[in-house]
Parts: structure tokens; sequence; C-alpha cells
């Protein structure tokens, strides 16, 4: 005989946290696949934005139908944005759900529902949310085109999600248009400069910007290599994880998993470096801080603004020089030597090669003038043989009717 399922309200709880506010947990029982009733609980939010007990347990409305699914009572959906995006971070953005999204991702995600997307829609219903009104709200938003398309695009997945779960019939946000077009050109160093840039580095500095800018590895999966990662012998990198504000987690895509080819002179300054670091360790990592002991590697901004940004300065490198600087200028100067795309995706490990031509590859001047210039050579050639041609023909007619 089938045991009746029963509707469960749940309970809310306050937990302590060692750094910062306490929080409102969430805790409820969810069947597993053998049938076992399991222990679940969720974070609602933190005592300072929901001060009590009953506005706690309000705010886990959306969760209180996740723990409901399978009954008959269950109810029909979250009624507001907020509830929507309980859910939503419920099942996409914590516990177990957490590693299909990068560590940096969900950050950017959690930063974009707090600061902007809860304070505008939270207490909207999902039915009110029009795609005009969306518009006018990112416009007046004072943040840059590609920040203003992540947000509208994570609207989108959160609608998605309501779809997945037939509460809306439709996605609202599709509708919406918002360019995620640069406002700016990325920086990029020309040879010249990398050369220049790499004689005035330090051994450790040098190493990493080599690295980076021979590789355009993102600088989170640059920090995160450990010394096991090398493969000496067979000249390649393992990246196999990123660090992002020292959390540890899995590389952006499958694509960034795969292994990295390394140049024997690369190779070779690594070598260099293992030889005088203090973490030379196959369990070390490469850059690791000795701030911290060795524990954790550097952070990327300590690096950056305290090490190469002075030293590009000094070498008069006026180029407002970040990480992204250096696998911007390894994409473009793969391109500059007449790489075909698909080795340039696969080295820039891109899901994609629409990604490699519009975001990360720049023709640099010389050979825009050079591609020019071949264009305009056929060009005056033609136009030179035409009216050669032309010129005999107006002379053999001139010819025939003076006769």
């Amino acid at each position: 005989m089938n045991r009746r399922t029963r509707y469960q309200q749940g309970s809310v709880q306050r937990e302590k946290r060692q750094s910062g506010p306490d929080v409102w947990i969430f805790r409820w029982r969810e069947p597993g696949s053998d049938g076992v009733s399991r222990q679940r609980k969720a974070i609602v939010g933190t005592v300072t934005t929901l001060t009590t007990e009953a506005s706690a347990l309000k705010a886990a409305h959306a969760l209180r139908i996740d723990a409901n699914q399978q009954t008959p009572q269950a109810e029909g959906g979250p009624s507001t944005i907020a509830e929507l995006i309980a859910h939503y971070r419920l099942k996409e953005l914590v516990g177990e759900n957490q590693g299909r999204k990068a560590f940096s991702t969900r950050s950017a995600y959690e930063c974009y529902l707090k600061m902007w997307i809860l304070p505008r829609w939270g207490n909207h219903r999902l039915d009110q949310v029009k795609p005009v009104a969306v518009e006018e709200w990112l416009d007046g938003i004072d943040r840059a085109k590609g920040t203003k398309a992540k947000m509208r695009n994570l609207m989108s997945a959160i609608f998605h999600h309501a779809m997945r779960y037939e509460w809306v019939a439709n996605n609202p946000i599709k509708l919406v248009r918002q360019s995620a077009k640069r406002e700016k050109v990325p920086e990029v160093l020309d040879l010249a400069e990398l050369q220049l840039l790499l004689s005035k580095l330090s051994i450790r500095e040098r190493t990493v910007a080599l690295l980076d800018a021979a590789t355009g590895l993102r600088v989170s999966e640059l920090l995160a290599l450990r010394w096991s990662d090398v493969d000496f012998e067979k000249l390649e990198l393992n990246v196999t994880r990123a660090i992002w504000h020292q959390v540890v987690g899995e590389c952006k895509t499958e694509a960034s998993a795969k292994p990295v080819p390394m140049d024997e002179y690369m190779a070779d300054d690594l070598m260099r470096w293992r030889c005088q670091s203090a973490y030379p360790m196959d369990d070390d990592w490469i850059f690791a801080s000795p701030t911290m002991g060795g524990k954790q590697p550097y952070w990327p901004d300590n690096l950056m603004k305290r090490y190469i940004k002075p030293v590009a300065r000094k070498a008069g490198i006026t180029k407002n020089i970040g990480w992204h600087t250096f696998r911007h200028s390894f994409g473009t100067l793969l391109k500059a030597n007449g790489e075909d795309i698909k080795t340039v995706q696969e080295l820039l490990r891109h899901a994609n090669s629409r990604i490699t031509l519009d975001v990360y590859t720049q023709a640099v001047t010389s050979n825009k003038r050079a591609a020019q210039s071949k264009v305009v050579r056929m060009m005056v050639s033609t136009v030179g043989t035409t009216s050669a041609n032309v010129g005999t023909m107006n002379s053999g007619e001139i010819t025939v009717n003076s006769r």
C-alpha cells in the first residue's frame, strides 16, 4: 500500500555564520530515487534583510512549492518574481546544482539579482513583467552595454526556468532589445610592446606574463595551476581547475579543460622559476603567495597592479594593461600569423569560433593595409587593362570611319 505524500509547510530556522550576518535556513524533506526521504535545506536570506521569522517564511514560499511538487495539494507556482528567483537559486545556483556554472558566473548572477533585478522587479507578479518596461529600465541603468545585456540574459534564463515548470506560457524577455556591443576596443599589445615588457620584468612576473601571453589562459585558470599540472616531457599544461576570489572550481567551459601546448622556451622559463620558487613541490601552486604561506596563489589584482603595470609604465607602454590584454594579444598575434580560425579557437579554448572572431582577435594595422593594397592593385590593374582596350577600340573605330 502506497504511503500518502503529505503537504509540507517546511520550517525556517536562524543559523549563525562565522563571518557576516546570521541567515535564515529553510528545511524540508525530499524523497530520493530510492524512495528514502532525506533532509534538504536552502538559505532564504540574511537577518538584515528578513528581520522576522514570519518574513523569512514568506520569502521561502517558492522553496515550499519545490518541496511539494509531488503532492496533490501542490500550489500553482510562485506569485512574484522574488519567489521565482528563490526557486531558480535553489535549482541552479546552490547546493548540488551549483556545479552547472562556474563560481565566477554564480557570483556575477548573485550581484545582478541583489543589486538590480530584485529591487526593481521582485514585488511584481510574473504576468506584470513587460518587454517595453524592461527595455526602459535597462536604458536607465548607468552601466556598460555588455553588463546590461548580461542582466537581460539572466532575466530571460529565470523566465525560461518558469516555463520549464509550466508556471508561465512564454518568455517576455525574448522580446527585450539590448545591445551587447563593446563601447571601446580591448587593448592589445603588439609584438614590440610584448618583447619590451618581458625584457623588463623580474623572473616571477616575466614567467606569469609569458605564460599568459603565449597560451591565452584566463587568469582564473593561470593562477590555479599547480606544478603537477605541468608535463615537461609532453610539453603540455593540464588545465583542470579555475580559481576566483580564492574559491577553486571547475573550468568555465568543457573546451577550457583541454590540454594546452607549451613551447620549449616556456618550459625552460617555468623550470627556472621552479628552481627559485619557495614552493616547488608538485602539489604547490606555481604562483603561490608567500603572504599566505603558499596555501593560496597570488590574487590577480595584486600581481598586476603592484608588479606588472608599474614596469609597463616605466618602459613607456601607455596602454591600460590587464590580464585579458594578454589573452586578446595572443589571439590577435595568431591571426596576424595567418593561423586558421579553428586553430585559434582551440588554442583560446572557446566553445565556438564566433566568439574567437568577434571578440578576441583584431586585425593589426599592417595586415589590414596589406589586404587593402592587394585589392587596390587588382582594381588598378583591371582599370589599366580596360582603358588600354578602350583606347585600341576607339582608334579602330576612328580609322574605319575615316575610310
